[in-house]
């Protein structure tokens, strides 16, 4: 069974205006040192001798924005100063809880990005160049934004049938915003991959271009639109199966246009909403546990999912029902990946780390020169103290450095194609603890993988699989016996060999033979 999975590396881009992009980069920067985010007091310690003095003069210009907070919210703020791109970054560096630890990771992963709303007037002139008609004519009501994150704002709607609907409008001018912040990134990637080596098994160009990548296609609402009418088709399919964790609202198609998105309005209260938490009859357990199993059976059953899953963009109702709005990040799988996140999951909840080992070295996100076996003891390692314990029991932060530690020994490099996958996780992981601070995720995720397992590993996922191979060999011997490979003539010509070479061939053979006997007459000498 092979779990190889190869995607094709994100080609770097180049950087357009180098000159800009420095400067831009420089002004980054200064707003890192200003809320003291570049090198954190809190790491000084820690650092070499000839750096902590380095550190303490970057220090003298922290203002009064870098005195409050852990480092990971003073980081979060002067991402939200700098803009959309670095919104983004945040929330992708979010991902790498293995680096920075689970503290860090979450606050940054709260990074709503919530900005003052620009004017309803230049929304409705978004509106109309979008779609090629004014407001009014689609829309009997428009109201001021509920909502305004650095892409894009919400708007409060009406249909003419009195259906109540959300109006999304891309900001005027973001294109231009993003594409000067993606130059400023590719240019601090490329300075961090060529002067700090052991930064590079981090693959920070790939990393960039999987962030631009996602935030081209957040930038384009028509497919967004198309991500929120596939994944409710799969919301919808999971719930006819019995499996009902999640729903998404309908996508309005005559509202939908490159710059304009306009769903269904989401029911429920804003997870974000103190007032959430309050609701009569709501299982705050059943909705932790609805969060991660929505997640999971997305992307295992369907390969696809949500990919933005933090409490911004869910709504919950009495008694564990989930609403989640904005599509503008969505991750899929292929069946290789589906297999490889599938049988790790099972191989910790079974405690068989030697088979979780050998998908790690199968799907070839560790190197062939290491030993399976030491990767396995490794494995248990960090996965012993942390099975079946609840969430309140776990030393997240020591258990992630852990793991960093060992993704380092075994030369483990950042797969981009699974960025997506991990900064979903770990967002999962983090509204079911602000659940439930005991949530066993593990708990959680076992039905899920079970049933899994049971379906594409099992006794008759193997007849399946074995039907289909015998099938596919009977249809190619068919077509072997009505089209059988013609025989390929061969034609032969003499050629005299050319006298140099003949000369050099009876040269070196002669000196062979020579050389055989002199070899034989000193061992009979001997």
């Amino acid at each position: 069974m092979s779990y190889r999975i190869a995607p094709k590396p994100p080609r770097a881009e180049p950087v357009r205006d180098p000159l800009s992009a420095a400067w831009r980069l420089i002004g980054w920067m200064w707003v890192l040192v200003r809320h003291d985010a570049l090198l954190p007091r809190e790491v000084t310690p820690v650092l070499p001798g000839w750096a902590r003095p380095f550190a303490a003069f970057l220090h003298l210009f922290s203002g009064r924005e870098g005195r409050d907070g852990r480092p990971g919210q003073r980081l979060g703020r002067a991402f939200e100063h700098l803009g959309p791109v670095a919104v983004k970054l945040g929330q992708v560096l979010a991902t790498r809880a293995d680096i920075f630890g689970t503290e860090f990771a979450t606050d940054l992963g709260r990074l709503k990005d919530r900005l003052p709303p620009f004017p309803i007037d230049q929304a409705r002139r978004e509106i109309e160049r979008s779609l090629g008609r004014p407001a009014e004519a689609l829309f009997v009501e428009f109201g001021e934004a509920v909502a305004a994150a650095s892409l894009a704002q919400a708007h409060p709607a009406r249909l003419a049938d009195g259906r109540k609907v959300a109006v999304k409008v891309l900001r005027p001018g973001i294109e231009r915003r993003v594409a000067r912040g993606l130059d400023a990134m590719r240019l601090g990637a490329r300075l961090v991959n060529r002067l700090v080596p052991p930064a590079r098994r981090l693959e920070p160009r790939a990393f960039v271009e999987t962030v631009a990548q996602s935030m081209r296609m957040e930038l384009d609402l028509r497919l967004e639109a198309a991500a929120a009418s596939e994944l409710k088709e799969v919301m919808d399919r999971s719930a006819a199966e019995g499996f009902g964790h999640m729903r998404a609202p309908g996508v309005i198609w005559d509202g939908v246009g490159k710059r304009v998105l306009t769903l269904e309005w989401a029911g429920g209260v804003a997870m974000t909403d103190p007032a959430c938490a309050e609701q009569p009859g709501l299982d705050k357990d059943a909705l932790a546990d609805n969060v991660v199993r929505a997640f999971l059976g997305q992307a295992l059953d369907h390969g696809v999912f949500h990919a933005d899953l933090h409490e911004g963009n869910l709504f919950a109702s009495a008694p564990a029902e989930l609403i989640a709005v904005d599509f503008g990040i969505v991750g899929r799988l292929g069946e290789g990946e589906r297999r490889y996140l599938a049988e790790i999951l099972w191989g910790f909840l079974t405690r068989d780390y030697p088979r979780i080992a050998r998908v790690h070295f199968e799907a070839g996100y560790v190197p062939p020169n290491h030993s399976v076996d030491a990767f396995a003891q490794a494995l248990r390692a960090v996965g012993e103290p942390v099975i079946g314990k609840q969430a309140s029991e776990v030393s997240m932060g020591r258990l992630l450095g852990q793991l960093f530690e060992i993704t380092a020994l075994f030369d483990m490099h950042l797969r981009p194609e699974l960025i997506l996958l991990q900064k979903t996780m770990v967002s999962v992981e983090g509204v079911a603890r602000r659940l439930n601070p005991d949530h066993d995720l593990w708990a959680a995720a076992r039905p899920v993988v079970e049933r899994w397992i049971a379906r594409e590993l099992g006794p008759r996922a193997q007849v399946r699989d074995a039907l289909k191979e015998l099938i596919g060999t009977a249809r190619a011997t068919a077509r072997l016996v009505q089209d059988p490979p013609r025989p390929e003539t061969v034609v032969i010509r003499e050629t005299g060999t050319p006298r140099w070479l003949a000369a050099c061939i009876v040269i070196a053979t002669c000196a062979a033979i020579g050389a055989l006997v002199l070899s034989i007459w000193s061992v009979t000498q001997v």
